[in-house]
């Protein structure tokens, strides 16, 4: 309420007082550093404006590697899960170049998971995984799968 009021009768009531002289108001973010407002020779003050701006420039690169050690580990997350790949994703970490750490538990993981999964796929595995497998088990479920394709097919089919 008390804004409107102002935005109403701010101007007026300015004229009226006669307020709004000559004085400009300086936003505190504007007010240019001199070598004067630090306490500084101008030499002094060059160095100190090099050094920050030399700080800015680490800083912005250790975040540019931090934000590209991400985008790698989401990466190889989403190749470890068989997820779709991201181009922002693959962007990150070609401009940050092998610069990259991948963390040495992530990349055990993904190393086992190959490992098991070559292991897996290959003949020997599958031999290994019946010879596991209870054949008396086995045999029941391939039966109530059968009986349970007879089933189906005589609905589904007249003649039968």
């Amino acid at each position: 309420m008390s804004f409107m009021m102002k935005a109403m009768l701010g101007s007026k009531l300015k004229d009226m007082t006669g307020g709004g002289g000559g004085e400009v108001e300086v936003p505190a973010g504007d007010v240019k550093e001199t070598p004067e407002s630090k306490g500084m020779s101008r030499e002094e003050f060059e160095d100190y404006q090099r050094q920050l701006i030399e700080e800015k420039m680490e800083r912005d690169k250790e975040f540019a590697t931090k934000k590209a050690e991400r985008a790698n580990l989401r990466s190889c997350l989403r190749d470890k899960y068989r997820l779709p790949e991201s181009g922002q994703d693959e962007a990150m970490v070609k401009m940050a170049g092998d610069d990259l750490d991948l963390p040495e538990d992530l990349a055990k993981m993904v190393d086992e998971d190959e490992e098991e999964e070559a292991v897996n796929d290959s003949l020997l595995g599958q031999l290994h995984q019946l010879q596991n497998m209870d054949m008396d088990q086995l045999k029941t479920k391939a039966q109530t799968t059968m009986t349970e394709i007879q089933q189906v097919a005589e609905e589904k089919c007249v003649v039968m």
